[in-house]
């Protein structure tokens, strides 16, 4: 009998535990910020969190001039990196640059490695089911470029022998495979081997944004954009993980006061005008959100 009760207060123990235990994990998972179905939770940090620890983390490109890339001197430049240090002198804090590639963007923001992505990142509807985006400040379609002895100006009737040089990561991919699923893709992870790709003659062109692409035939002779505008107009914009709306709501209003004093302007005359003149001005920002 005693044997029993010994057996019977055991297995009521465990029972207790296992309920416990249950109980523990439903309160955790309440509690935390879910990303999407079926995935782990998003780890981010609020604006006061940000605030208080005194430094932003703010995840932009080291090899894309004259967007984001690290100078002679070591320190990040460019247009993204100009918004970027208004954004951490406003918000009083100092700016921990993390270098990311177009594949890690997302990555970044969920597993809170970055509180904000500033990498030429496109606005898409796939995108947004797991990244939150704030309002846009340039303006971005597709575009292709290719040696200048050999321009391609359109993609129908391509030589199946062919391969398009694209970023993994980037919009090109997808856009290429949904809508010319017979282009043969040679899928690089950065810009860099991408752009090494394109002068080692790897690929008959280069499928990016149309931004990077001008700025590549600009920069480098021998090349053409041949065709300037690929698939529909789309926007960049700053993203933050998801949920995140402390600092999404900040970062708008930021946007919407800076539209103001013109602040994009400004700074498309003091990091991109070298590459691309002033006729692109008025076409590539977009002010204050575009909010009018």
């Amino acid at each position: 009998m005693k044997k029993l009760k010994r057996v019977l207060a055991l297995a009521v123990s465990l029972s207790m535990a296992v309920a416990i235990a249950a109980c523990g994990k439903q309160e955790t998972e309440e509690a935390g910020t879910e990303k999407p179905a079926g995935s782990t939770s998003v780890v981010y940090r609020t604006l006061d969190e940000i605030k208080e620890s005194g430094t932003i983390n703010i995840g932009v490109f080291s090899d894309k001039n004259p967007f984001g890339y690290v100078d002679e001197n070591g320190d990040y430049q460019g247009y993204d990196v100009y918004f970027a240090n208004r954004l951490g002198e406003d918000l009083g804090v100092e700016i921990n640059y993390v270098s990311t590639e177009a594949a890690n963007r997302i990555e970044y923001l969920q597993t809170g490695k970055v509180d904000v992505i500033l990498a030429n990142f496109t606005v898409t509807k796939e995108r947004a089911e797991e990244v939150d985006f704030a309002l846009p400040y340039m303006n971005v379609a597709l575009g292709v470029v290719s040696p200048a002895d050999n321009v391609i100006e359109s993609l129908d009737n391509w030589n199946e022998g062919d391969e398009m040089i694209v970023i993994s990561g980037t919009t090109a991919e997808p856009y290429l495979i949904e809508n010319y699923p017979d282009i043969p893709l040679q899928k690089y992870d950065s810009y860099a081997t991408a752009k090494n790709a394109m002068e080692n003659g790897n690929g008959v062109a280069w499928a990016n944004d149309n931004t990077e692409v001008i700025a590549f035939a600009l920069q480098n002779e021998g090349y053409t954009v041949g065709i300037p505008t690929l698939g529909d107009q789309d926007t960049i914009a700053p993203a933050v993980s998801k949920g995140n709306e402390t600092l999404l709501n900040w970062i708008n209003d930021e946007i919407k006061l800076l539209g103001e004093e013109k602040f994009f302007h400004a700074a498309y005359e003091a990091t991109l005008a070298d590459t691309y003149g002033l006729d692109y001005e008025e076409s590539l920002v977009v002010e204050g959100g575009g909010v009018q």
